[in-house]
């Protein structure tokens, strides 16, 4: 028995709800056939009035249409609630209605004096006022939208059960989040299908208490003058009365219901609750509420209309709209400080991981500390003038190098400065602070003290002397660069030198894609078939090493094409690019029209031809040259260069085409900027003028 006892006591209550449901709609189906009293008679009428609002204001805070999933449900036994009531005042009217206003309870008696304002003439219009309200208006509508959002939730089903099988083969979501989903979509056209039924409920709901009322009224009317002795206008006013009071208990809770119905079906895809989506979309454009404040202003202007509301409201929409512009101002202002905040935290987040310190900048100018607070106050200057910088290496090279990342590092000396291209230290150099470097070249150095130091971007001979010395230098025209300019020029000359290693994937890509659409189409079509975009981008390193600008990609672009099909190597292919733009190659270095060019002698030419080795097939394969002759080809040109370069002319090194690529090779470390062009590199119309021969 304890054992019992105890095992009873242990179990878990069992819900009640089902049974109080199921009672309750025995209740309310025995109302239909079994009479009460007029106590139970107010207190279901109070119950469907109160069970109305609540309702609606469910209705006006869920989030979404699908959170009262049940409202059908709800709205069937409200409806039924409200009929039975009606059949059971309609029994208590007949039977009991010669007694008084109160016959059928206090609350059809309450209504019937409250609205009706002892007159029943006013009962009979505000009924059908709010049947015309109740039926034209709000459950029209209501079921037309119903049945649109039935449709084309319906319809767009398969499209969405495609969208989560299509998210669930990406590993967008998982198969659980996958089963959520269908359920949740499953759940959504259910709803939407029976809204459209349960729309119906609220249209014949009015129609049937406006035939209930009208029964009532006529047959309490012969009930009253046939079997209880009454007047024609006695019966009229008590049945009329009870009648009305009747139908107005009964058609405000229908109209509650109908007013939540057509709040939720006209909902639709607005996410929350009903004031925060009308307020929030309403006040979201100040200018609106400005407008409508006006337009007040100007009706409380018009002769014969009180001015007094309209300027109350005119003054509550202005308010308003000063409140949400400041508010919106606030916001903006507290969102920019917050993704401020953000950047900030995630660069230092990246500085200080492992992650982080993986990457490296691709053009980096380091300072030292001493170096780096002296030009604290110029970094301004210092910003603005790297942008000019790279702005004119966009225009004389064809593409945008990346940003210079400024920084400062205790490891390096204080007064010296590194330039690193992708994370390798390429140049340095050590100023001195606070004093100018006069260019002097091979003269000789002036009357003014100084230090000869070497300038660092071209290795130039000049002499360190302090800032009061400038205007002694312009007197003598000495030119002089302050350190900014010392910095930027050597920073120029560097990138200059590294601009292949500057011009990665992602901007050839970029260079393609600010194309014409044509020349897309013809790159996409060949570098799918004979040349990939690595090799595009291989050709276009070539041409900067050289530092021939791409800036003609479009003729660029047709050269390669033109050759592609037919040859493999790169440095064919570029060669042959060369001489398709050899009209920019000779502008480039044209002096007033005139081309100065100094050439190799013929020993070196035949020198030269033999060091080529070719393949069974006549192909160049290699460039195999003695050493002693190399280095003496490389001392002679050197000095021929050198003699040329101390008279100021802009000049280049003009060799056959077979061996061009291999004289800049041997060049190009001695004198990086002296261009070597070809025979057939030399365009038409160009007047070409030699300075000598180096033999």
């Amino acid at each position: 028995m304890a054992g019992t006892a105890s095992t009873t006591t242990g179990a878990s209550p069992v819900p009640l709800t089902d049974v109080a449901l199921a009672v309750g709609i025995i209740v309310m189906l025995s109302i239909l056939f079994l009479p009460i009293p007029t106590m139970l008679i107010d207190f279901g009428l109070a119950m469907s009035l109160a069970l109305s609002v609540l309702i609606l204001m469910v209705a006006l805070w869920i989030a979404r249409p699908l959170d009262f999933s049940a409202f059908p449900t709800v709205l069937l036994i409200a409806t039924m609630l409200r009929l039975a009531l009606n059949i059971a005042t309609t029994r208590m009217i007949l039977s009991s209605g010669h007694e008084g206003v109160n016959a059928a309870g206090y609350v059809i008696g309450g209504f019937s004096r409250f609205v009706m304002s002892g007159d029943f003439v006013i009962g009979v219009v505000v009924f059908l006022i709010l049947i015309v309200v109740n039926f034209v208006v709000i459950t029209k509508g209501s079921t037309r939208i119903a049945e649109v959002g039935a449709r084309f939730t319906l319809d767009a089903i398969p499209g969405k059960q495609m969208s989560i099988d299509a998210d669930v083969s990406a590993g967008i979501i998982d198969e659980k989040e996958a089963q959520l989903r269908r359920r949740e979509l499953e759940e959504e056209s259910s709803f939407f299908g029976s809204m459209d039924g349960a729309s119906k409920f609220v249209r014949g709901d009015a129609i049937a208490g406006l035939i209930i009322t009208a029964i009532n009224i006529i047959g309490g009317i012969i009930i009253g003058y046939t079997r209880h002795g009454m007047s024609l206008s006695e019966a009229a006013e008590v049945f009329t009365k009870l009648s009305v009071g009747d139908g107005l208990v009964s058609q405000i809770p229908a109209l509650i219901v109908s007013l939540a119905a057509g709040l939720l079906v006209s909902k639709g895809g607005t996410r929350g609750s009903v004031d925060k989506a009308v307020f929030s979309q309403l006040s979201a454009y100040p200018r609106a509420l400005l407008v409508a404040a006006m337009l007040l202003l100007v009706l409380a202007a018009l002769p014969g209309l009180p001015a007094f509301p309209f300027i109350v409201l005119s003054a509550l929409l202005g308010g308003i709209a000063n409140l949400v512009l400041r508010r919106t101002a606030r916001r903006a202002q507290d969102a920019k400080a917050a993704e401020t905040k953000a950047t900030q935290e995630k660069a230092a987040a990246d500085d200080n991981s492992v992650k982080g310190s993986l990457k490296t900048s691709e053009i980096e100018l380091v300072f030292g500390k001493q170096l780096s607070t002296f030009l604290m106050t110029e970094r301004q200057e210092l910003a603005f003038r790297m942008s000019r910088m790279r702005k004119r290496f966009a225009t004389q090279y064809g593409f945008v190098v990346p940003e210079v990342q400024v920084t400062e590092d205790l490891m390096i000396p204080s007064k010296s400065y590194q330039i690193k291209i992708h994370g390798t230290a390429i140049a340095s150099y050590e100023l001195r602070i606070g004093e100018i470097l006069a260019l002097v070249g091979e003269n000789p150095l002036p009357d003014i003290p100084g230090q000869e130091v070497k300038e660092p971007a071209f290795g130039m001979r000049a002499l360190s002397v302090p800032q009061s010395f400038t205007e002694d230098l312009k007197r003598l025209n000495i030119p002089s660069v302050d350190n900014i300019g010392v910095v930027l020029t050597h920073l120029s000359e560097v990138i200059r030198n590294n601009l292949p290693q500057l011009l990665s994937y992602k901007d050839t890509r970029a260079l393609v894609a600010r194309l014409d659409p044509e020349y897309r189409k013809l790159t996409d079509e060949l570098c799918s078939t004979h040349i990939s975009y690595p090799g595009l981008q291989a050709v276009l390193k070539l041409l900067l090493a050289e530092r021939v600008s791409i800036r003609n990609l479009e003729l660029i672009i047709e050269a390669i094409a033109e050759v592609a099909p037919h040859i493999r190597r790169t440095e064919k292919i570029v060669e042959h690019v060369r001489m398709r733009i050899a009209q920019q190659l000779c502008g480039d270095i044209t002096d007033n029209g005139v081309l100065h060019v100094l050439r190799l002698g013929a020993r070196w030419d035949i020198a030269l031809h033999e060091s080529i080795k070719r393949d069974a097939k006549g192909e160049l394969r290699e460039f195999d040259m003695d050493p002693r002759m190399l280095e003496t080809f490389s001392a002679e040109t050197s000095k021929a260069i050198r003699h040329h370069l101390e008279a100021a002319k802009s000049f280049a090194i003009l060799t056959a085409p077979e061996v061009r690529p291999y004289v800049r090779m041997i060049l190009e470390r001695l004198h990086p900027s002296l261009p070597v062009l070809s025979h057939v590199e030399i365009a038409r119309g160009v007047e070409l003028r030699i300075l000598g021969s180096v033999s």
